[in-house]
């Protein structure tokens, strides 16, 4: 899958990262390398699902894109 992402200087001269396409998905980091580790796991915890506890009748499956 592939997900842009934005990284700009802060103004407290942090590096700040966030995605376009995910509402209020923002990190930062103190070095450019850093702010997108950061995202990345913004990025993985946005998308993860918010319960692992399925119905009897659902089925959860991962697509690699």
């Amino acid at each position: 899958m592939n997900i842009k992402v934005i990284v700009e200087p802060g103004e407290d001269g942090y590096f700040v990262a966030h995605v376009p396409s995910l509402k209020s998905c923002w990190s930062q980091g103190v070095t450019k390398e850093e702010a997108l580790k950061n995202i990345r796991e913004a990025i993985d915890l946005y998308l993860e699902p918010e319960s692992n506890e399925l119905t009897e009748d659902q089925e959860l499956i991962e697509l690699t894109m």
